[in-house]
């Protein structure tokens, strides 16, 4: 280990103290391919190798946050003159970069196709293989109309149904979704499960339920939803109760006063037109 250390340093270039005190040099070679106002402060140099080192300078251009102006200076043997080599403004960790350039046919993603709009024609697609042409046999053709893509120039090839299949299966209408983690039941058992036809029919359907959030979708077979045909589910009965509940906490119950019996005499008084007799 430590002969391989003194070899690693034996290796890195010295300091050079023409160039490293180049700093003027450098900043004027900045300055001339852009401004005075958008070079900054020096931020350091780095010796490249044997007399060559690169001075770096703070970018103060608006849009260029975290850019640097990197300026490489060099010296002939036994010379005491720095001389420019290259000027170049570079993006640093920190620096806004415009995303990596796509090729039109990759630009589009999935849900992007809207009315009107035609992707391009991909001559090489690997999810796609050469279709099958007639025979002249009529019942080997009628199954190939209908099986194998007779009379289309292309067909799925096994890597796109495969790709197909696995995004299917990762989607919203797989065993992962929040709806398939707490649905009663799977899809395999629902009576509106329809199943597909050829290699996927083993992991996937079609749901024909109104009801369900996945009707005219994709669905594996391990998916579910809470519209499943065989699920019953405990109800509270419909029917009113017998009789009459009086709420207690919305009423305030009182019972009523008793009524109190008037004396025979004093109700003759008090019907009687003739006027009360003085008792004095």
């Amino acid at each position: 280990m430590p002969t391989k250390t003194r070899a690693a340093r034996s290796t890195r270039p010295k300091a050079d103290k023409v160039l490293t005190e180049a700093v003027d040099v450098a900043r004027a070679a900045a300055v001339e391919i852009s401004s005075p106002q958008d070079v900054g402060d020096h931020l350091g140099v780095l010796m490249l190798d044997e007399r060559l080192a690169m001075h770096q300078f703070a970018c103060n251009r608006r849009g260029y946050q975290g850019w640097h102006w990197s300026i490489s200076v060099a010296r002939a043997p036994r010379a005491k003159v720095a001389t420019v080599c290259e000027a170049n403004l570079l993006p640093g960790d920190q620096a806004v970069l415009s995303p990596d350039w796509l090729p039109y046919a990759e630009r589009l993603a999935p849900g992007d196709i809207g009315a009107g709009d035609i992707t391009p024609y991909i001559e090489d697609d690997p999810r796609l293989e050469a279709g099958f042409e007639a025979t002249g046999d009529d019942d080997v053709d009628e199954t190939g109309f209908f099986e194998l893509g007779l009379g289309r120039p292309r067909v799925l090839s096994a890597e796109g149904r495969d790709e197909a299949a696995q995004r299917w299966y990762d989607g919203a209408h797989g065993p992962t979704s929040e709806v398939a983690l707490k649905a009663p039941a799977h899809c395999t058992t629902c009576g509106f499960f329809l199943p597909m036809a050829g290699a996927l029919r083993q992991v996937f359907g079609v749901c024909t339920n109104a009801w369900s959030p996945s009707d005219g979708a994709v669905v594996s077979l391990d998916h579910g939803c809470g519209a499943h045909s065989e699920v019953e589910l405990d109800l509270p009965s419909s029917e009113p109760e017998q009789g009459h509940v009086l709420d207690e906490f919305a009423l305030e119950v009182s019972q009523p006063e008793p009524a109190v019996e008037e004396s025979p005499v004093v109700a003759e008084i008090a019907t009687s037109d003739e006027p009360a007799a003085d008792l004095s």
